[in-house]
């Protein structure tokens, strides 16, 4: 049970990075998960891949132009560097409550988070008192996939890698993500946010990504984000990246792997690094 909880922690990202409402005037951008950035300055292009954190293994797939770009680069940069065993205890730890859920959350809390829960996964939630609401919503989450196992883009990258002799690293760690989500949410509105979480949503989303359309991924939420909440888990992120993405370009040709969520938007990965002065095409072959 607590690798389970491991494991939707690292994928509880992909409740935010994909399921994002398109904002007013929102740069449209091709069918593609893979984007070139070359020009202003590099001597070598880098490339920018956006991932779903978990998908079952009959959707999976990996293009051969993925394939080759990931060939061409030196580095791979991941949000979170889940190669570092650090990380990986860090999410053990962070799946588990400091205070039991029937203590931190109120009577009414509770019961909605319950009702959830057995209508999503069979299970009560007193079975899950010593576990964090972050872990119990990647659970959810998880369970809203028609299959009982995930495949992980960002795992079978660290394999690949590894097998070339690439170094890793991470934009972020497990404690700043879930410092990001304890200071956008609170209890109340992650509860109903998870409530949100349906099989149809979630087949739609499968399907849009492996249509690679990053505008229908953009727009698929019909309920927006309040302003606070995308400031602090889509926008600054996607600033903070775009920032540091050119002094590490310009040492190193980089395979940057995140959230399909973060590319697209105003504010998305990709518009920043136009915006920068490179040239970001997508890789269509």
């Amino acid at each position: 049970m607590k690798n389970l909880f491991t494991s939707a922690i690292v994928i509880i990202t992909l409740v935010f990075s994909v399921s994002v409402q398109a904002q007013t005037k929102t740069p449209k951008l091709e069918n593609s998960l893979l984007w070139e950035v070359s020009g202003n300055g590099l001597s070598k292009p880098s490339y920018v891949y956006g991932t779903i954190h978990g998908i079952c293994p009959n959707d999976y797939f990996m293009a051969e132009k993925t394939k080759k770009a990931f060939q061409k680069s030196d580095k791979l940069i991941l949000e979170i560097n889940l190669s570092d065993p650090n990380e990986i205890a860090e999410a053990q730890k962070s799946s588990i409550s400091s205070e039991p859920l029937s203590k931190k959350l109120t009577q009414e809390q509770l019961s909605k988070l319950d009702s959830i829960l057995q209508k999503n996964t069979g299970l009560k939630v007193k079975q899950l008192d010593g576990f964090t609401l972050a872990a119990i919503m990647g659970f959810i989450s998880i369970k809203t996939f028609d299959c009982e196992t995930l495949k992980s883009y960002e795992s079978d990258f660290i394999d690949l890698a590894k097998k070339e002799n690439k170094t890793i690293g991470g934009f972020e760690t497990v404690k700043g993500q879930s410092s990001i989500l304890s200071n956008a949410y609170t209890d109340s509105e992650l509860i109903e946010t998870v409530g949100d979480f349906s099989k149809t949503e979630t087949k739609k989303m499968v399907e849009d990504y492996k249509a690679e359309n990053l505008m229908n991924l953009h727009g698929e939420n019909e309920k927006a984000m309040s302003d606070k909440v995308r400031k602090l888990i889509i926008d600054d992120r996607n600033k903070d990246w775009a920032h540091r993405m050119p002094e590490m370009m310009k040492e190193e040709s980089l395979f940057v792997a995140v959230g399909v969520g973060h590319l697209p938007g105003k504010d998305g990965v990709i518009n920043l690094l136009k915006k920068a002065g490179y040239k970001v095409k997508p890789v269509t072959k």
